[in-house]
């Protein structure tokens, strides 16, 4: 467990990352923002490669929690899809978290110390997966119909997703987001027997 300061600093990481990039934030950002000295931040992280491993960690741990929580609570794999949909639809729609950290860093994957690389990977590796799963779950319950494997289908409706929030992003439209995911879930649901 992380003291009161580390998670200030991971928390302010995680948005000049989100604003930003990788490449556009410094521990001088943070250190003003967190109003500490930056060899505080040393303490806590020696690197910020390490920094941004601990943010992307945090990230995918509360991806894991958020879809084994949307499979405890809801029953139908669409639904559970869909919910996964509309979680990221409000956070755009309510500037909170408007983009997935692993996405956006994925797009400065050539530039990033290896051990962030991996992190990235490992995110798209876990929502892969549960997507995988999700899919197989759906067609088995004639819910999802789908035209390609369910691993190729994962990798379309995460590359869907992520392609949405980016051009909510570069349209500064929440509809944008709503409208492209709307079709891709219409595409995967199977007709009504």
């Amino acid at each position: 467990m992380l003291g009161e300061t580390a998670e200030r600093i991971l928390t302010t990481a995680r948005s000049l990352m989100m604003e930003r990039g990788y490449s556009a934030f410094s521990y001088a950002d943070i250190s003003e923002a967190v109003e500490i000295k930056k060899p505080s931040i040393h303490h806590h992280f020696p690197t910020k490669a390490g920094l941004v491993v601990a943010v992307l960690q945090a990230h995918r741990e509360r991806l894991i929690q958020g879809t084994a929580a949307i499979d405890s609570k809801i029953e139908s794999p669409l639904g559970r899809i869909q919910a996964y949909v509309q979680h990221w639809e409000g956070c755009i729609r309510d500037k909170t978290v408007p983009f997935c950290i692993a996405a956006l860093l994925a797009a400065e994957m050539p530039s990033l110390p290896e051990e962030v690389r991996a992190e990235v990977t490992l995110h798209f590796n876990a929502l892969e997966d549960w997507l995988e799963r999700t899919l197989k779950a759906g067609v088995k319950k004639h819910e999802i119909q789908l035209q390609n494997s369910a691993a190729t289908e994962a990798q379309a409706l995460m590359a869907m997703v992520h392609g949405a929030m980016l051009s909510a992003r570069a349209l500064s439209s929440g509809e944008v987001f709503k409208t492209i995911t709307d079709a891709a879930l219409k595409r995967l649901s199977a007709p009504k027997r």
